[in-house]
């Protein structure tokens, strides 16, 4: 049965070389029920809205099983929040996800697959910059970068809420179906 491992909102907003300056990158998981809105995480923010939040990125999942592999390859722990993510999910392929699948979270918050995740520069200074040369092809080229969801129904939310993926229409595409790894 696919859960809800955690949900990560910003810890705190560090300074970043990038064109914004600051990042939101740096989420953590929090205790207890969250509220989802329209535009995601109740005390979750984006710090470039140019290419984060809004309504269909309102939020990002990544799957536990895809932070694993990650762990393994990168020699260290990966705890929810690491990849910038708000929910951390356990026992769904999230990458092998189709555009329009609806996920039903607790008794109440129904979310929408909208996109795969587009890695950025920020990432991969966060991942570990110069330690971590072409990391942004690597993840990429991995398949393994998570969707960003539209809020379809908001409510309460919390680590060890089932999952319930009702499925896209047939013949939607898949969340990778077209994606190019970046250049």
């Amino acid at each position: 049965m696919p859960r809800l491992v955690a949900v990560c909102v910003v810890r705190q907003l560090r300074p970043d070389a990038g064109a914004v300056g600051v990042t939101a990158i740096d989420k953590r998981a929090v205790e207890g029920s969250v509220r989802v809105g329209r535009y995601g995480a109740y005390a979750d923010v984006q710090a470039d809205r140019k290419h984060h939040g809004g309504l269909d990125k309102a939020l990002y999942a990544y799957a536990d099983e895809d932070a694993e592999h990650w762990a393994g390859q990168l020699g260290r722990k990966l705890p929810p929040g690491w990849f910038g993510e708000n929910l951390r999910v356990q026992g769904l392929d999230v990458n092998a996800s189709r555009i329009g699948d609806r996920w039903r979270i607790g008794d109440g918050v129904e979310v929408e697959v909208t996109m795969p995740r587009t890695p950025c520069q920020t990432f991969a200074r966060w991942v570990g910059g110069d330690d971590e040369r072409g990391w942004v092809k690597r993840f990429s080229s991995a398949r393994r970068l998570g969707p960003y969801l539209r809020v379809v129904r908001t409510g309460r939310i919390q680590a060890g809420d089932e999952i319930v993926v009702i499925p896209a229409p047939e013949g939607a595409p898949g969340l990778l179906d077209g994606y190019q790894d970046p250049e």
